[in-house]
């Protein structure tokens, strides 16, 4: 068996040498040296590719794969032996201090690879690596966890009352007491031995809750077979390096050994992870172009969170909501003595979403206050701090309980008649081509042209003086030039353009215009609700009502900024 071991340790130092993980062990071992301070664990990463090594030699090939804890040994010895032999860090003493981490590219495509939470019985005892895809669906916080420590004998006149022979590390599967505790004696004279805790070290570790990336089928309505089966969650460990590679709702591949941590007369089935891999889906589900996330607005990336009417939230939620959209993160609160912490925690989590709601001006809490100036929505129930948060606010001019009749038309025609051509446009253009337009069109990068910039300039200063009062100041949000420019970007993008136009700036120009119309009441530059985007644009004469009444409302924003902005030139076309 020794000179098997002995044949094993050859061959990996040969792969290290042929794989470049020996120039990279020398690396991390020269940090180590330049620190100057003495650890009790020196911790090395090594990939390995498992198809190499079984080339080289199918017996080190074989443990790796099923006895990957007893193959770290392997590389243990031959990492010792290179360091030693080289002088490399003159602080190490012992083999012990040295922990290694396997982490396998890929695992052999064979069944017995793959981990599968439904066979009975589960075999946790193995220790030996498993994959498995699965979608990550909650996760805790970052804690510490023990990685290494050492312990010495309490007797003073024994030799291990020195040095560094009793040397612990985390191994997979195993809890925080399996690694540092009180009752550890001394195997050569039975004393208690006692942890000096200056050598502890210390990792990061975190819990994540997956599921098997199978509900994804069970979701769709169908399954493969005929069986019935049954999809369980799992929890994985991710430690160190490996810490907040994770984020919720993602689809990864991992490779990790399984393992059964006992709580108390609870045992629950979890994997200590060694690689982690982000599967790209081959971009869709669902049946239509968009879906909708309920529930959390933390699981909500990218698109529109749509959260109500507004007035049928109260005040300590409109507060919350009102944090959320001026820092755009929200606080998740971790109750310590809950979860088996001493202390409480806070998380800080990032929204990577856009919020819409509405405010019903019907409702029977909506008092229409007699001193309202013209053009102004009844937003007496709503903080106008919030009212701000959300940008823009657009007024819907049709009664309540009367839609759109194009809209219902369209919708009544497209229920009867699903796969019918509703317009005439619908036999040119195709769904995949407006996707693929919104796609590209989103990716351009625009500029500002001089114009353009010069009318968003000119009309945000002209607002600020005009928009004002007595006490506040000026009423107009400190983020309206960042809508202005966002605003005129967009449209110059949906009309492919490279550079934004004064026609582009002109129509975020409006939009603003008419949001602050409905908050703060009519100005100077007076224009009439909904003039962009009327539903009764359907032919090419309502169009070209809309460029002149577009070119009129140009004139008038020109003069707006004449009379408002004093100091700011703006070109204007006599013709």
């Amino acid at each position: 068996m020794h000179r098997e071991i002995q044949k094993m340790r050859e061959v990996a130092l040969v792969y290290l040498d042929r794989s470049g993980g020996l120039q990279k062990f020398m690396q991390d071992c020269k940090k180590y040296s330049d620190s100057k301070q003495s650890y009790a664990v020196y911790r090395f990463i090594i990939s390995i590719n498992p198809s190499d090594i079984a080339e080289l030699d199918a017996t080190l090939g074989n443990y790796i794969l099923h006895n990957p804890i007893q193959a770290a040994q392997i590389f243990q010895s031959v990492c010792f032996i290179a360091i030693k032999t080289l002088s490399i860090i003159e602080q190490l003493q012992t083999e012990a201090q040295i922990s290694i981490l396997l982490k396998p590219t890929h695992l052999p495509p064979l069944p017995s690879y793959v981990l599968n939470l439904a066979a009975f019985p589960f075999n946790y005892t193995s220790q030996r690596f498993y994959m498995s895809e699965g979608i990550a669906i909650a996760m805790g916080i970052v804690t510490k966890y023990t990685q290494g420590a050492r312990f010495l004998c309490t007797e003073e006149t024994c030799q291990f009352s020195k040095g560094f022979r009793y040397i612990r590390v985390h191994l997979p599967g195993a809890t925080e007491s399996a690694t540092v505790r009180n009752d550890f004696v001394c195997g050569l004279c039975s004393s208690p031995l006692q942890e000096d805790m200056k050598f502890r070290v210390l990792g990061d570790k975190q819990i994540v809750e997956m599921i098997d990336a199978k509900v994804l089928n069970a979701l769709k309505g169908y399954s493969n077979d005929k069986s019935h089966f049954r999809i369980q969650t799992f929890t994985v460990f991710l430690r160190d390096e490996l810490a907040n590679k994770m984020k919720i709702g993602n689809h990864y591949k991992i490779i990790g050994i399984p393992a059964c941590v006992q709580n108390g007369l609870q045992a629950t089935a979890c994997i200590e992870i060694n690689s982690i891999q982000l599967c790209k889906p081959s971009d869709k589900h669902g049946t239509g172009s968009a879906s909708i996330q309920a529930c959390s607005a933390v699981l909500a990336k990218g698109g529109i969170c749509y959260i109500g009417d507004l007035a049928s939230y109260k005040k300590d939620k409109l507060e919350l909501l009102q944090s959320v959209l001026e820092s755009r993160t929200t606080t998740v609160f971790i109750p310590g003595k809950k979860y088996g912490e001493e202390v409480d925690q806070q998380v800080t989590i990032s929204l990577q979403t856009n919020f819409w709601s509405y405010v019903d001006s019907s409702s029977k809490k909506h008092i229409q206050k007699d001193n309202f100036l013209i053009g102004q929505m009844d937003m007496s129930l709503i903080p106008p701090n919030l009212v701000d948060g959300f940008g823009l606010l657009i007024h819907n001019e049709f009664p309540s309980g009367q839609q759109s009749s194009p809209l219902v038309h369209h919708t009544l025609k497209k229920a009867i008649h699903p796969e019918a051509m509703l317009y005439k446009v619908s036999q040119q253009f195709r769904m995949q081509d407006y996707e693929e337009f919104i796609l590209f069109a989103k990716n351009l990068h625009v500029e500002l042209s001089p114009e353009a910039e010069s009318l968003i300039q000119g009309y945000y200063l002209a607002s600020r003086r005009v928009r004002r009062d007595s006490t506040h100041g000026s009423t107009l949000s400190a983020s309206a030039l960042k809508i202005l420019i966002s605003l005129s970007k967009a449209h110059a993008k949906l009309s492919l353009r490279k550079k934004v136009l004064e026609e582009d700036a002109l129509i975020a120009i409006l939009f603003l215009e008419s949001s602050l119309t409905l908050k703060h009441g009519k100005s100077a530059l007076c224009i009439a609700p909904n003039p962009l985007f009327p539903f009764d644009l359907n032919d090419e004469n309502s169009l070209q009502q809309r460029d002149s009444y577009l070119i009129q409302c140009h004139h008038q924003l020109l003069k707006f900024i004449g009379a408002y902005g004093p100091g700011i030139h703006v070109n204007t076309n006599e013709e």
